[in-house]
């Protein structure tokens, strides 16, 4: 019989966990299983191309959600269900016809997205791409030509898409020219999707799309109309409308625990995404969504028995500010002092290659990641300590807001995270089968050995939490692992919680 060599060495370098952490041959298990018999890249391409982006307040999500609780029920976990956390109305959702072209002077496919909750097309609408009159008077000396015309906005739009809740004496006049509707460019050569079910009323929605081409396109256009060349686009845009409740659900599964079955470690992602016409919500945050199933199918076919419960949760409302992450929270403050850990993934298509855990915690995160250093050559994990955990920027922030310990994976390798953050780029074609493997694997050893501690991780002293970016994360910590490289933010910014407002 001749046995793996790289089996061989992984057994040789995954040291033996002390009394205080879980079954040495459960975790050589767990390593076995996720790394040489992943499910994880098929997991998160059936996600992916069978339901697509997810809004918050779509019957997109609602198929996603039902779609991982009978995932989780495949993979031998029967603890699951959904919990509600709101009701949403009028619902949001894309159809299928989704395009934008240039089509005179010459042809071109452009890139695009609207924001949600806003009105698309009724079919394809051609018209003249005509640059925004400057003035009232401009506006009413050549009127007829606005009729059906794509208008060129001088606003370059960000993040948060284009925004016309503060309209203008002169935008309602160019609306009552009967335009086709409004045209943006974006500050770079991404379009990134956003808008929620509360930025209108029924009174002050557009009610003509609003449409973001990347900053390139949107130049090459009007450098068309200023030249006289009367360019012409055409946009097909399906935006779905749903006036009754829809409500909103988190996804709870567990594996019950032996000997604490009240005390909770928590392995997460969201599985909301933004949904632009090309995004699949693949990297955001499908690979966490992802990890969290993968992890849960490892240890219940590996017949891991922790002494704690662990729970798997999928949370909604995330990209709207952390919503479903905060209503659990506060639905259970009988639980608060019953959490071990948080484990959160939510940081895009790269293997992991820590997490930052305060002077108190290290003892801890340290046993329970011996051996993860080596299980996946070329991609170590390795806890590093950090002043103060974030409490910002994904669902763990809900959790350390109340002195609760919450981490957030951060990542190794040189993936350029800007590329895939709600832009038309987040796509399972970003993410590498082992790096899903690996942050699903390091994401099942930690839980399994936090959930095994004799020791419960010290609470977390609210005033030393602190809002930050991943990219703060990552600062504290890029000096202190071997080839680590952080990840090229475009845009220094961090997602805004309703916890901070």
């Amino acid at each position: 019989m001749r046995l793996n060599r790289c089996f061989l060495f992984c057994l040789v370098c995954l040291p033996l966990v002390s009394a205080s952490q879980g079954n040495p041959a459960t975790i050589q298990k767990i390593v076995s299983e996720g790394r040489d018999r992943s499910q994880g890249i098929a997991t998160l391409r059936e996600l992916s191309f069978r339901i697509g982006g997810r809004v918050t307040g779509s019957p997109t999500l609602d198929r996603g959600v039902d779609w991982a609780v009978q995932k989780f029920r495949t993979f031998g976990i029967t603890d699951v269900k959904k919990e509600q956390w709101l009701v949403i109305n009028p619902g949001f959702d894309r159809g299928k016809r989704q395009s934008a072209s240039l089509v005179a002077p010459f042809r071109a496919r452009l890139p695009f997205t609207t924001p949600n909750w806003t009105p698309g097309t009724t079919g394809p609408v051609r018209g003249l791409a005509v640059p925004m009159p400057k003035s009232e008077e401009e506006l009413r000396a050549n009127r007829a030509s606005y009729k059906g015309a794509w208008i060129l906005m001088p606003q370059t739009t960000g993040m948060r898409g284009p925004d016309l809740r503060q309209m203008t004496s002169l935008d309602r006049l160019i609306d009552e020219t009967g335009i086709s509707g409004r045209v943006y460019g974006t500050s770079g050569q991404y379009v990134w999707t956003h808008g929620t079910w509360n930025d209108y009323t029924e009174a002050t929605r557009p009610k003509t799309p609003l449409i973001a081409l990347t900053q390139v396109d949107f130049l090459a256009v009007s450098s068309l109309a200023e030249r006289g060349l009367n360019p012409e686009l055409e946009f097909d845009i399906e935006n779905l409308f749903f006036n009754r409740p829809i409500p909103q659900y988190n996804v709870v599964a567990e594996l019950k625990g032996t000997e604490k079955p009240d005390e909770y470690v928590i392995i997460c992602g969201h599985i909301d995404s933004w949904n632009g016409p090309e995004s699949q919500g693949a990297c955001d945050n499908g690979t966490g969504t992802t990890a969290t199933l993968e992890a849960a199918r490892i240890l219940h076919l590996v017949g891991a028995r922790p002494k704690r419960s662990i729970r798997f949760i999928l949370w909604t409302g995330e990209e709207q500010g952390l919503l479903g992450a905060a209503a659990y929270v506060q639905s259970r403050r009988n639980e608060w002092n019953k959490i071990q850990a948080v484990l959160n993934e939510d940081s895009g298509p790269s293997w992991i290659a820590s997490m930052g855990g305060v002077p108190e915690h290290m003892p801890i995160l340290n046993e329970a990641a011996k051996g993860l250093e080596s299980a996946f050559p070329g991609k170590p994990f390795v806890p590093r300590q950090v002043q103060a955990l974030s409490r910002g920027g994904s669902d763990h922030a809900a959790f350390v807001q109340v002195g609760i310990p919450g981490y957030f994976m951060i990542k190794g390798g040189a993936f350029p995270y800007a590329r895939i953050w709600h832009t038309q780029y987040d796509r399972a074609s970003q993410v590498e089968p082992q790096n899903m493997a690996q942050m699903s694997t390091v994401m099942a050893v930690m839980a399994y050995n936090l959930a095994c501690s004799d020791q419960m991780l010290a609470r977390v002293p609210v005033p030393a939490a602190r809002y930050t970016s991943p990219d703060e994360d990552e600062e504290e910590l890029v000096a202190t692992i071997p080839g680590y490289k952080p990840r090229p933010f475009a845009i220094e910014m961090a997602k805004i919680g309703i916890l901070l407002n």
